[in-house]
């Protein structure tokens, strides 16, 4: 049989500002990733969502370390130094572990956020950066990344264990990479269209690029943004489907 992690960024609510439907997220996925301060999150905010996590009984605690960029959600790019990626990485997974300890949670795996993930596409340096920081902090930790792509391959040269992540909610360039959210066409908007494209990167792994052509990927995890407008109902009917096709659900 076949099976398959579901995952949401998560806890990326700040101060008075709300964001996303994380109560109702976290008891239908395995794997949540938790903002760790920079791109979004506060302390009391993560506290909040590592409780609400502790409570469903959802194992898969991950790290979502992102630039700081709190304005922009993550979600533009920075030129660091490499010594400046090791610093915001390992300061941001101390901070989300420690709080996690203090409720009696420990981490599973990282998930770099927005820009700082993507911009792993075509720098491989970075991509063995952010593994190099991930082994050095805590070498049992996975390490999640773009189907087939340079964070899964370092991490993987670094002794870690990966997880390939594809992703309900994003359209696919041909070389496997996501289509920029600046471009149209770059965000699944349509229920029924991202679940039977979810179904068949698990079942066939196999996807169809925004350009019409079928590309192959891993499925591993499931990722379904959480800030998302319809992250919910994404997540319902991801599971109805999966669990009608027969393919279990677990963290992995």
């Amino acid at each position: 049989m076949l099976s398959v992690d579901l995952n949401a960024d998560l806890g990326e609510s700040f101060g008075n500002y709300s964001i996303g439907n994380d109560e109702e997220i976290i008891p239908l996925i395995s794997s949540a990733n938790v903002a760790c301060g920079f791109h979004a999150g506060d302390p009391l905010v993560m506290l909040e969502t590592l409780e609400r996590i502790k409570k469903s009984g959802t194992t898969g605690l991950g790290a979502h370390p992102g630039f700081p960029d709190m304005q922009g959600f993550g979600r533009r790019y920075m030129d660091l130094t490499m010594p400046e990626v090791r610093g915001i990485m390992l300061y941001q997974m101390s901070a989300l572990d420690g709080l996690a300890r203090t409720v009696g949670l420990t981490l599973n795996h990282v998930k770099p956020h927005g820009a700082l993930y993507n911009a792993t596409f075509d720098n491989y340096e970075l991509a063995e950066t952010i593994a190099a920081a991930v082994k050095e902090f805590n070498p049992a930790l996975k390490l999640m990344g773009l189907s087939n792509q340079n964070l899964v391959k370092a991490g993987k040269a670094a002794g870690l264990e990966v997880r390939h992540e594809v992703f309900a909610d994003r359209a696919y360039e041909d070389d496997g990479t996501l289509v920029s959210r600046r471009k149209e066409g770059a965000m699944i908007t349509d229920t029924n269209e991202a679940v039977k494209r979810v179904v068949r990167m698990v079942s066939e792994g196999r996807v169809e690029s925004i350009n019409g052509n079928d590309i192959n990927i891993q499925a591993d995890s499931i990722c379904v943004h959480g800030d998302g407008k319809k992250a919910l109902d994404f997540v319902r009917e991801i599971r109805t489907a999966l669990g009608a096709d027969q393919i279990d659900i677990i963290t992995m």
